[in-house]
């Protein structure tokens, strides 16, 4: 029994966390109208239909185009506040510190509102750029919290060594902080554009005609249950595990080594 009991509980544990998305992605397979039992197919007929689809289709390189884009943005600034912060002694840094991290603290409706009246204050119009900005709003801390910490002596006794051998400061961070810094870079990185593909609070208020993936499916909700809001679930979410496969390839297994 003392070996049951873990055995039932890791199972009951991950068939809690996995069974719905099981079940999301075999009724993405139903051949009826309806993503109900008893189940039929298997068949790529809604994989077929969205994949037709312009509209979705457009939604979901939306969707890539501000991830990629916000987190490239986000993990540069918080490179950049990072190495500011760790290398050099500034006034006042503990509280620098405090205001990057703090946004971690207030929820996603509340800097979409605020994000949303600003945006309209300053006269410009909803748009995939203006929910690209929301997302590097809410990114930004997340990269800074992770470069931040990567930041050891080893590092900096690196750094110094190269300014001895006379590097100026531009060399010492695209030849030495950047690549020994990498893995880090590459996590905030990969996990940014993994929260902001799935985002949907913050893209539903900044943006207008040209939304994003999750926006759209929250607009085909409306409509009822499909198998066809099953099939673009399984799509979102095989990007979402790709992204963490592709994280856990080139960073993970890297730094074990």
């Amino acid at each position: 029994m003392r070996r049951l009991v873990p055995w039932a509980y890791a199972l009951a544990l991950f068939g809690f966390i996995y069974l719905p998305v099981a079940t999301l992605v075999l009724f993405s397979f139903q051949n009826g109208s309806l993503p109900v039992p008893p189940f039929n197919g298997p068949s790529l007929r809604w994989y077929g239909d969205v994949l037709g689809d312009d509209r979705l289709v457009e939604a979901l390189l939306n969707s890539l185009m501000v991830a990629l884009g916000s987190s490239a943005i986000a993990v540069a600034l918080g490179f950049s506040a990072a190495y500011a912060l760790a290398r050099h002694v500034l006034p006042a840094s503990a509280l620098w510190r405090a205001l990057l991290i703090a946004p971690l603290t207030v929820s996603y409706l509340i800097v979409g509102l605020g994000l949303l009246i600003v945006v309209q204050r300053l006269g410009l119009g909803l748009s995939l750029w203006t929910a690209g900005i929301g997302h590097v709003v809410i990114n930004l801390p997340i990269a800074f919290a992770i470069i931040y910490a990567s930041m050891g002596a080893q590092q900096q006794n690196a750094e110094r060594a190269a300014r001895d051998l006379g590097a100026d400061e531009a060399r010492v961070v695209l030849l030495v902080t950047v690549p020994m810094l990498a893995p880090a870079i590459l996590a905030a990185f990969f996990l940014s554009v993994t929260l902001s593909w799935d985002e949907f609070i913050i893209a539903f208020l900044l943006t207008r005609f040209d939304v994003t993936l999750p926006v759209e499916i929250w607009s085909m909700l409306r409509s009822g249950l499909s198998p066809r809001l099953n099939a673009i679930g399984s799509l979102v979410f095989l990007v979402s595990v790709s992204a963490v496969l592709l994280l856990e390839l080139t960073v993970f297994r890297k730094r074990r080594r």
